[in-house]
Order: structure tokens, then C-alpha cells, then sequence
């Protein structure tokens, strides 16, 4: 062979060795980079983790502070607020009533017909109106002036049979979505605006009261008679139509649960004697917060970067405002720890909030041969593009993670509720049911969240007590449950009655 053919040999040789090394390099880093992106899964598996027996603690603990809030003001995380709803619908109600859903940038005002136990809810109408944003950050009396004048030209809409009986004035449930200290079931005192309302001069005024007086000048011969939340709402409509619903429970951008309670369970410093022996309690369960919980490095930076760090802490790892937010954090640290999605990491991946809790439901939802769903929210969200079908499991399988936890926590919550009221077992020969009313878009729409909750909830209570307890959802009860309380709190009930 001769020289010059030798030297191309040799170079050729070379070449080969060193592009196999290349090749050997890239595989070996792509490894490094995959073992890396597995062990921040496996770490977020274990952080998360919710054995039956945390959540049994969990549960435990949750029973302890409505104890503790119950017993003195200010003597727990949770609020366990007295609503004044001390008779909740029994089916028997007749007539027609209003509500108005006032929560976010839009109310509803809604008209409801009731027919007694025969015909429960004849008809109902409804109509949105979104707030013009000046009036978001304006005074009181323009945004309740312009909320009268809606339900004015809402009432002036009343087709034939939909009118009050005659010499009756009509009347309102009112669904106020913003922080209250209630006073009684027609009065209650705003704490602060929330959700981007900025209006000064209403802190610390009675919320009715304001409202009464825009009707008044107008004209609008109509009366508030329950104000409620939207978890109380819940519970009114489930109990409308299930005499066995004992609590009700939120699921959706945020959370919050709200039960019947014994008066005599009542300690006497609340100053009061419910009409029925129970009384509707609010626990602003978001805000509770346990030594049990499975908190992670990604939770505990998103509540220090919050409006509110250190509260609402429940709210944070379980509700949909937040589970979402939670995944884009674990996928940013695959990304930056990991070159999870290449070298460079995609710039949206470091946008907060920008992958919202339904997107993350279409992910983990998608039971596609190739994931495709999954690919294509990763390519419109984040813009990440060339993901392999190994990539798009692994974002699948964070999903599982942060939604499962959710999940699990939610039912060991609800069975503290239980655990509080002692229907977490079966008495000797008694058969007694107990409902607890659903509601919000994450128990709706995330079919993987709720089912996991379902059936944790059965296997914490056990088949025998598993029997007797069920969840039951309960749609709208901020707007016809706010009417259903109007109803059951009448003016008109005691002349009724007699």
C-alpha cells in the first residue's frame, strides 16, 4: 500500500474514532442528563408521597383545629366562621326568588321559581354582567349603583307567572366572594377586596347595607335576606335536594369546605342560639395548614413569592389556582438541572402561572398512543417543539404526582370533617347517611383528580363506613343556593308557618 494511501487510512481511521467518541460523549451525556431528569421525579414522588397513614394524621389534625377554632376566636389556622345559616332548605319552599353572584370581574344575577316538595325548582334564568374595570378601583357607591341597576333591568324582565305573590317584596340572596366577618344572615362586615377590586372606602361597611341603599335609589323594592358564600351556597343546594347532606366542599381555583353543627357544640362565647338547633360553620379551610402535610421545595417557593406567604397554605397544594404553577416549577427544574428540553431553557418554561391547572388536566388526561395532547400543549404553552415520546411520559408522570397529592389531601381533609361531626364510623344498628355536596371546576372537569379523591376517601373510611358516606355534586350553589337561602330565610316563613 502506498504511503499516501496509508496516510488516508489513518486519517479515515481518525475520523471514525473520533466521531464514534462524539457519538459515545453525546450518549453518555444524554444519559447523564436522563438519570438527572429521573432523580428529580423520584425525588418529587417521595416529597409527595401520601401513605394512609399521614393521611390519616392529616385527617386527625384537621379534627383538632375545628375543635381549636370552634373553641376560641383567633384559636386556630381555620377561621370556622358562624354563618347566621341556621335553616338551611328543606324542599318545602314556594315562590319566586332572586340571587346575585358577586365574586370576580362578572356577576350573575339569577331569577328562581320554586314549586314546594312536588315541583322543587319550576324555572330559573340567569344573566351575566361584567364590571367595567373603573369601577373595580372606584368608590362603593359606583360599583353597587352600578349592580342595582342591573338587577333592576334583570327584575323588569319577569314574564308572566314570574312575579312576586302580590303585597310581597321580593327577596335576594346575596353570594359575596370576598372576606366578611358576618354579623347575622343579612349583614356582615368586608375584611379587605380581593381579586383585583381596589375599592377603599367600602372596608369595614356592611356589604348589604350598601347594596340596599343603590336599590333604594332607585327604586328597587327589593330585599337581601342570606348572605352567603359560595361553599354555603353549595350546601343549601345539596341539601335542597338531599335531606342528608352534612357538609359541602369547594374544588376549584380555590378551595374551602363548610358544615352543619350541633348548637350545643357551639361554645357559648359566639353569643348565640341557632333557631334549629344546627347552625351552618365556615372554615375557611384553605388556610389550614399541618406539620403532616408533604410539603416540597416547589411549594415552599411559591408561597414565599405569593401575596400572602405562609397562609393558605391547604389552598396552595391542592387547589387549581395553584396545581399547575407546581408542575411548570418541577418542569423548570428538570430544564435547568437537567437540559431537560435541550441545552437552552425555553423561556416560557420561566413564566409563573403560565401553565394553568386545565392544561395540565388535558396533559394528564391524554391517552393517546403517542401522547399528543401532551405535545402539543407543551409546543402552544411553552413553545418546546421535538419532544420524544419518553419526554412527554415524564410530564405526564409529574402531573400524576402533584394532582395525586391533591387529590389524596382533599379526602383526608373531608374526612376530618367527618372525623368532627363522628360520622367517621357506623353506630351499632344505625344506618344513617351522610352526603357531602361538591362544586368547582376542578372536581368537574379534572376526572383524574376527582376519582383519586373518591376512592381515597373510600379507602380511608373503610367498605363498612365507606356504605354510608357519599359524595354527591351539587352545581351552582353560589347562584341557586344563595336563592334557596333566600327562600328558607324568609320574611314571609314564620306567617307561613302560623
Amino acid at each position: 500500500m502506498g504511503k499516501v494511501a496509508v496516510g488516508a487510512a489513518v486519517v479515515c481511521a481518525a475520523a471514525v474514532c473520533a466521531a464514534a467518541a462524539l457519538v459515545v460523549r453525546h450518549r453518555m451525556k444524554s444519559s447523564g442528563r436522563w438519570a438527572r431528569a429521573m432523580a428529580i421525579l423520584r425525588e418529587l414522588e417521595d416529597k409527595c408521597g401520601t401513605p394512609i397513614g399521614k393521611l390519616r394524621q392529616v385527617a386527625d389534625a384537621m379534627t383538632v383545629e375545628m375543635h381549636a377554632g370552634l373553641a376560641s376566636e383567633g384559636g386556630s389556622k381555620l377561621k370556622m366562621l358562624i354563618s347566621y345559616v341556621d335553616n338551611l332548605p328543606t324542599g318545602d319552599e314556594n315562590g319566586l326568588f332572586y340571587a346575585l353572584d358577586l365574586g370576580g370581574t362578572n356577576f350573575r344575577v339569577l331569577r328562581v321559581q320554586l314549586g314546594g316538595k312536588e315541583k322543587h325548582v319550576v324555572k330559573h334564568e340567569f344573566d351575566e354582567v361584567s364590571i367595567p374595570p373603573h369601577l373595580m378601583t372606584g368608590t362603593s357607591e359606583g360599583l353597587f349603583d352600578f349592580i342595582a341597576e342591573a338587577l333592576a333591568k334583570f327584575v323588569a324582565t319577569e314574564g308572566e307567572g314570574l312575579h312576586p305573590a302580590p303585597g310581597r317584596q321580593r327577596e335576594l340572596g346575596f353570594t359575596f366572594s370576598f372576606p366578611v366577618w358576618q354579623t347575622s344572615i343579612t349583614s356582615g362586615t368586608l375584611i379587605k377586596w380581593t381579586k383585583g377590586f381596589n375599592i377603599e372606602d367600602t372596608v369595614e361597611q356592611d356589604v348589604v347595607g350598601e347594596l340596599t341603599k343603590s336599590m333604594e335609589k332607585i327604586g328597587l323594592d327589593m330585599r337581601v335576606t342570606a348572605l352567603v358564600n359560595d361553599t354555603i351556597g353549595t350546601l343549601a343546594g345539596g341539601r335542597y335536594h338531599n335531606q342528608d347532606v352534612i357538609a359541602a366542599v369547594i374544588l376549584g381555583t380555590g378551595t374551602n369546605a363548610a358544615y352543619v353543627e350541633k348548637a350545643h357544640a357551639i361554645p357559648k362565647w359566639h353569643g348565640l342560639l341557632p333557631k334549629s338547633g344546627e347552625m351552618v360553620i365556615n372554615m375557611e379551610w384553605g388556610n389550614f395548614r399541618s406539620s403532616h402535610l408533604p410539603l416540597t421545595e416547589y411549594d415552599q417557593a411559591l408561597d414565599a413569592e405569593t401575596l400572602n406567604p405562609g397562609e393558605q397554605i391547604f389552598e396552595k397544594i391542592i387547589s387549581g389556582m395553584y396545581l399547575g404553577e407546581i408542575v411548570r416549577r418541577v418542569l423548570l427544574k428538570m430544564a435547568q438541572e437537567a437540559d431537560f428540553f435541550g441545552d437552552v431553557v425555553p423561556p416560557k418554561l420561566k413564566i409563573p402561572f403560565v401553565l394553568r391547572t386545565p392544561d395540565m388536566s388535558a396533559i394528564h388526561h391524554d391517552s393517546s398512543p403517542d401522547l399528543k395532547v401532551v405535545g402539543s400543549k407543551l409546543k402552544d404553552i411553552l413553545e418546546i417543539s421535538n419532544t420524544s415520546l419518553k419526554m412527554r411520559k415524564v410530564v405526564v408522570a409529574v402531573c400524576d404526582v402533584v394532582a395525586t397529592r391533591g387529590a389524596r389531601l382533599s379526602a383526608a381533609g373531608i374526612l376530618g370533617v367527618l372525623k368532627k361531626l363522628g360520622r367517621d364510623t357506623v353506630k351499632d344498628g344505625e344506618k344513617q347517611k351522610s352526603v357531602v355536596a361538591m362544586d368547582g371546576g376542578l372536581y368537574e372537569h379534572y376526572t383524574e383528580f376527582r376519582t383519586s379523591m373518591e376512592c381515597t376517601l373510600k379507602e380511608l373510611l373503610g367498605d363498612e363506613v365507606a356504605e354510608h358516606i357519599s359524595v354527591e355534586h351539587s352545581n351552582d350553589g353560589s347562584g341557586i343556593g344563595a336563592a334557596l337561602l333566600a327562600a328558607s330565610h324568609s320574611q314571609y316563613h314564620e306567617v307561613e308557618e302560623s
